[in-house]
């Protein structure tokens, strides 16, 4: 702030002494000191107005801009979901059409498996079900068997004793 040395510091307070006496001189230099922090206080409450003003002042144009921005971006977003909401609306009826459609024919064929099912049924006769079941079981037929195949259950042919490699000597 000010450019004031430890020499002239020393030199001021030499004068002081000499002008204000040994019994004067603290309480003038505590009543400096005091007015001084006083004084370094006011500034620097000043500066702080200062600096919350100009900070308020550009904040609250900052505060407006993105709270504009933020209400348009809403608007636009809620534009468009209710643009998406509505062909969700009219894919859904089309849907529910093309599944009253399929559902009919499906529907149909079921009723006429049904009865089918039930005439077959009632013409089954289930003693010769029975007896034909018995039939099968007392002649069962002959597997055919591909000679490419090798028949895993069959007993294993004796394997020629081969010599068993001696290991490599150790260096």
């Amino acid at each position: 702030m000010f450019e004031i040395s430890f020499g002239e510091l020393v030199l001021i307070g030499m004068i002081a002494l000499i002008v204000l006496g040994p019994e004067r001189l603290p309480t003038v230099a505590r009543t400096l000191g005091a007015l001084i922090g006083r004084m370094q206080r006011f500034v620097s409450g000043v500066k702080a107005d200062m600096h919350a003003q100009a900070a308020a002042t550009g904040l609250t144009g900052l505060q407006e801009d993105l709270r504009s921005a933020a209400e348009g971006l809403r608007s636009q977003v809620q534009g468009q979901v209710d643009e998406v909401n509505e062909v969700l609306r009219a894919q859904q009826g089309e849907l529910k059409a093309l599944a009253a459609e399929a559902a009919q024919p499906v529907a149909d064929a079921h009723a006429e498996v049904g009865a089918a099912l039930d005439d077959a049924a009632r013409e089954l006769d289930p003693q010769a079900l029975i007896d034909a079941a018995h039939r099968d079981d007392e002649a069962p037929a002959a597997l055919a068997r591909d000679e490419n195949q090798p028949d895993l259950f069959a007993p294993a042919a004796p394997a020629a004793a081969a010599p068993s490699p001696e290991p490599p000597p150790r260096p």
